[in-house]
């Protein structure tokens, strides 16, 4: 059984692929992309558990990997998938890059993952969301007004967008209160002090990187090239952390293009 029912906006159809999002983010996250890969694929967007609208985990469960790839297989099961492609950004990166060294996945595309910091950049991408999350709590009135204007929608956005003030009025503000309401996050923060990704992924896998990221920087794909050697190494030109809504071509182009791999090299075995 799963440690919590997750969850997610579903629609399409053809080969399943997960979207996860990152820490303290929501499933709307993928929206910039979300209806086009539902024209081709069988797309599940979802919340993860403490986030967006899934419920937390129980007090006495661990926000670590171990439990984060179990509860997501156990979705799978739920929702009649086996071993979907899988597409994370940040800790959802980091997440997806697990359930493929577990083997529980047939692809994975990771969009600037967490896990390959040093000790500098992991606090330089954890103070600033820390700050992000001490500054949704604001009142919402005053969350609101903020996000009504386009410097507003700037300044939440910063660390994370190269183009903040693309994102609407409903989108920012529906953000910042995922944020303030997000069970998991300190939890997940906590975890992130100490975590590091360095395992075999035998998937075809892609990492694709913001070079414009300002959370997690583009010299951490050095590090990830270094312990993936087998994946594909994709910079995304002119994009920050979250770059759906910088450049939703070329995520979705990087997301085609490693499931067309896995679908070849399924076919190679066949």
């Amino acid at each position: 059984m799963p440690l919590s029912h997750l969850v997610h906006d579903r629609a399409g159809s053809g080969e399943p692929v997960v979207l996860i999002h990152g820490i303290g983010h929501r499933r709307e996250a993928w929206a910039p992309i979300f209806d086009r890969l539902a024209e081709k694929y069988d797309v599940i967007a979802v919340d993860l558990s403490g986030f967006g609208d899934s419920a937390p985990y129980p007090a006495d469960q661990p926000y670590d990997m171990d439990n984060a790839c179990r509860d997501l297989a156990a979705n799978f099961e739920l929702w009649g998938v086996h071993k979907p492609h899988v597409v994370g950004n940040s800790l959802g990166g980091a997440i997806a890059l697990e359930l493929g060294a577990r083997d529980l996945v047939s692809s994975v595309t990771a969009l600037s993952p967490a896990g390959f910091f040093g000790r500098v950049s992991r606090f330089r991408a954890l103070v600033p969301l820390c700050f992000m999350w001490l500054g949704s709590h604001a009142p919402d009135g005053v969350l609101r007004a903020i996000a009504k204007t386009a410097l507003g929608r700037r300044a939440i956005g910063f660390p994370l967008y190269a183009h903040p003030e693309r994102s609407s009025a409903d989108a920012t503000y529906g953000d910042c209160l995922a944020m303030k309401r997000s069970a998991g996050f300190l939890p997940t923060v906590r975890a992130g002090l100490s975590y590091v990704f360095d395992a075999p992924v035998d998937v075809p896998t892609t990492i694709a990187w913001g070079t414009a990221d300002r959370l997690l920087p583009y010299g951490q794909s050095q590090v990830a090239k270094v312990r993936l050697p087998g994946a594909r190494h994709v910079p995304l030109a002119r994009c920050g952390h979250v770059p759906m809504i910088d450049d939703p071509d070329a995520v979705i182009g990087v997301i085609d293009e490693t499931i067309s791999r896995s679908e070849t090299a399924a076919d190679d075995v066949a």
